[in-house]
């Protein structure tokens, strides 16, 4: 029996980078892991890893920015497992494009990265609360970042998004900690997922080298895994924390520690 075993755990972005890797811990620790992302291909490809694994996987396309998606993918999850018991809105954009200062960054690129890396936080909690409730309670886990806490050049929007997420842990958390509803965030430094990566190609020269370079910026020496911030959102959910709400952890190689991180790579999630 693993630590998840008849438990029911949402995954927003869960087909790619922290949202994989963390869909397929939960699995392993005999969860029925709901995967929901606008990325088929990549969402199947998750569900085939589950196969033989303790827990059940399913998929459910969705854009989780609109809130007919966000009921959806809540009402797939209990009309498939019988409810809800974990939500881990990790879903976050930073397209290669929207490097720019405020005057620069579009009105709608600014609306798309508030809606997909706020709005559905807001959305997906919004719909899942009232089954955890029914569940006798339940967690929140939210992907912030350390551009919640610092900042650099160039993503006005991004960074306005994780602030937001940090701000909406701590309130969701004092609102239904009554309700027996544990909210958390983590704050990952900079991890190896395709959004990094095309970050990095914006650089051009070797990609592997920059990412490395990005690794030496961090105290760790290397920049994180999926699997580092499954990790710790694997802990977060668990009984084991049982008596933590309202806050958030540095899965950051020690960036935060170091003061002026940005002046050494661009961190991102």
């Amino acid at each position: 029996m693993g630590t998840f075993s008849n438990k029911v755990v949402i995954v927003t972005g869960g087909a790619l980078g922290i949202g994989r890797a963390t869909a397929l811990e939960f699995a392993r620790e005999g969860a029925s892991v709901v995967v929901a992302d606008i990325n088929p291909e990549a969402g199947h490809a998750v569900l085939a890893q589950l196969q033989g694994m303790p827990g059940q996987g399913q998929f459910v396309e969705a854009d989780v920015s609109r809130s007919a998606d966000c009921q959806r993918v809540v009402s797939e999850a209990v009309t498939a497992f019988g409810g809800v018991d974990v939500l881990f809105n990790n879903v976050g954009i930073q397209p290669a494009s929207s490097y720019a200062n405020v005057e620069q960054t579009p009105e709608d690129l600014w609306d798309r990265i508030l809606d997909v890396n706020l709005k559905s936080y807001f959305l997906m909690s919004k719909y899942a609360i009232p089954e955890m409730r029914k569940r006798g309670g339940g967690v929140i886990v939210n992907t912030a970042s350390v551009q919640g806490l610092q900042s650099m050049k160039g993503v006005p929007a991004y960074a306005a998004s994780k602030g937001g997420v940090l701000s909406l842990t701590r309130q969701m958390a004092i609102e239904y900690a009554e309700e027996n509803i544990r909210v958390l965030a983590v704050c990952p430094g900079t991890i190896d997922t395709e959004m990094v990566r095309a970050s990095a190609r914006l650089e051009g020269g070797d990609l592997e080298a920059t990412l490395q370079r990005y690794g030496q910026s961090h105290p760790l020496g290397r920049i994180g895994t999926g699997q580092d911030i499954a990790n710790v959102v694997l802990f977060l959910a668990s009984d084991k924390a049982s008596f933590m709400t309202g806050e958030y952890v540095c899965v950051d190689g020690g960036y935060m520690a170091l003061g002026a991180w940005a002046g050494g790579a661009g961190a991102k999630k």
